[in-house]
């Protein structure tokens, strides 16, 4: 299961992602994918356009910024 990682610092934890569209609605837009060895850190796209705020969570996670909310997953959740 996923969690949703969020820029306020909370956490959402065993999301099922069923679609692109879950996963558009949980980040709020296009996603990019920033793959982790066994892990995907799913991103809004054009989170640095908007301007969404930095998470810090995710970012650790990365090892370089991410903004926005994220979803933390397995590989395998992706298909």
């Amino acid at each position: 299961m996923a969690v949703v990682l969020k820029s306020n610092g909370s956490r959402e934890r065993d999301v099922k992602i069923n679609s692109l569209k879950q996963m558009q609605e949980l980040v709020g837009g296009y996603v990019e994918f920033v793959y982790l060895n066994d892990k995907v850190l799913v991103v809004n796209e054009e989170g640095l356009l908007f301007g969404l705020p930095r998470n810090n969570q995710a970012t650790e996670i990365a090892g370089h910024p991410i903004v926005g909310d994220a979803i933390l997953c397995g590989i395998n959740e992706l298909n």
